[in-house]
């Protein structure tokens, strides 16, 4: 079978960011990168489930929303992706980005989609990691520009 493009790229020097994994017709994918991969430093499963929540929920009902196609963890639990149509900028999918994070890193009260008919595993959340999380990559993000969206 063919590799896959996520799979070329060398985690080894991959540092913390905000990247443009592939772009398929009018989808892009975005890797949103939180940790340092391979390093022993991860998201736990409870910080990844409660910033899922949060960044879909804002990101899906951004101004953006319409351009929002899926946001998800990646299995190795180092960041999450985020696919847009193509009528999103990149400026404005970092803009769409710091302003999740800056959703998550201030959020109070009930987790969104945290109710027991709402979720599969309801009770797994962290929302004190999560808001770490999003508080972290804020500082990562801040002066982040589309030039350095390569990997």
């Amino acid at each position: 079978m063919k590799t896959i493009s996520s799979f070329t790229v060398n985690h080894d020097i991959l540092d913390k960011g905000m990247y443009v994994s592939r772009v398929d017709g009018d989808v892009i994918t975005y890797d949103i990168r939180m940790k340092k991969p391979n390093k022993g430093d991860y998201l736990s499963h409870s910080e990844a489930h409660t910033f899922e929540h949060l960044f879909a929920t804002y990101a899906r009902n951004s101004s953006f929303s319409e351009s929002v196609i899926y946001v998800g963890p990646m299995g190795c639990l180092t960041g999450f992706y985020l696919l847009v149509r193509d009528t999103l900028s990149k400026e404005e999918a970092i803009k769409l980005t710091k302003e999740s994070f800056e959703f998550i890193a201030n959020f109070e009260g009930e987790i969104p989609g945290s109710k027991r008919w709402e979720c599969g595993n309801y009770a797994d959340q962290d929302l004190v990691g999560a808001k770490a999380v999003a508080l972290d990559m804020l500082r990562e993000l801040k002066d982040w520009t589309p030039e350095k969206m390569d990997y």
